[in-house]
């Protein structure tokens, strides 16, 4: 398969929706696709963006993308990025595409002088924990929390 791996563009938001409401339902979760291309727009694209994502693009639409932020840890007293989403079509996993996804993201952290990257996936995800224990992360036992507002 073809691809290339770039920053998200404005264009991109239709698909990019598409995409992550695909992950929202792979990981149980619930997704409503309403008002997500304004806000993402608003988030990847202002002056001082809050979200930052590469896609992975074919000659024809996006395969797949990883979002992240730049976040801070009170305990390092250092940035740190934060992985929000890894995401691949299904037919482009095994394909070593998540792994050079990772790199890319460890080379904008060393840039940034980041101290680590961080994320999180469902306990039940097996796939993607055998893939993150396979390239050298480091699972811990948490309970994630949100509190609705």
């Amino acid at each position: 398969m073809e691809y290339s791996i770039r920053n998200c563009e404005v264009s991109d938001l239709p698909k990019l929706v598409v995409l992550c409401q695909k992950h929202a339902e792979y990981e149980k979760a619930a997704y409503s696709p309403e008002g997500k291309e304004e806000g993402l727009k608003k988030a990847l694209f202002d002056e001082n963006p809050k979200l930052h994502s590469l896609v992975v693009a074919t000659k024809e639409t996006i395969v797949g993308y990883v979002s992240y932020t730049f976040d801070f840890s009170t305990w390092n007293a250092a940035t740190f990025i934060y992985m929000d989403c890894l995401f691949l079509e299904e037919e482009t996993r095994g394909l070593g595409i998540g792994e050079i996804l990772i790199e890319k993201l460890k080379q904008i952290g060393t840039e940034k002088n980041c101290v680590n990257i961080q994320w999180q996936t469902p306990e039940f995800n097996e796939r993607a924990i055998k893939f993150y224990n396979r390239i050298g992360g480091k699972g811990k036992d948490k309970i994630r929390f949100t509190l609705d507002l």
